[in-house]
């Protein structure tokens, strides 16, 4: 098998619900790892559906990364850089959020995992 190309940095983030009484939907996001990847964005057969009457854009790629134990399909994935910020202190920023869609497969006897990531968004002039 061909090595990846890990050219790319992500967060893998899992969801924490609140506690509070009236917190029901308002959970926040933890990390659970920042790693090199490989991201191939895949080409889209269908790119767009209509869901109860919203067209709505998807952009579905696959992820490599070094294999890991623990990730599923109720995480999420930030893709981004990590970049200097005003301070000199090297700030995150997110160029592209999605969620984990399928559960990873291990490849190579626990030397790679891959999943599938997959971006939504409503197509068309947001103002």
């Amino acid at each position: 098998m061909k090595p990846p190309r890990l050219d790319r940095r992500i967060r893998i983030e899992r969801p924490v619900a609140d506690a509070a009484l009236d917190g029901a939907g308002s959970g926040n996001w933890t990390l659970v790892a920042e790693t090199a990847a490989e991201i191939q964005d895949m080409l889209p057969s269908r790119g767009e559906r209509v869901a109860d009457g919203i067209t709505v854009s998807e952009r579905p790629a696959r992820v490599r990364i070094r294999y890991r134990d623990g990730i599923t399909a109720a995480m999420r994935v930030l893709v981004g850089r990590n970049v200097a910020g005003d301070n000199g202190q090297a700030e995150w920023r997110t160029e592209r959020v999605a969620e984990i869609v399928t559960e990873p497969a291990e490849l190579g006897r626990r030397q790679w995992c891959e999943f599938v990531i997959q971006q939504y968004s409503a197509p068309g002039n947001a103002a």
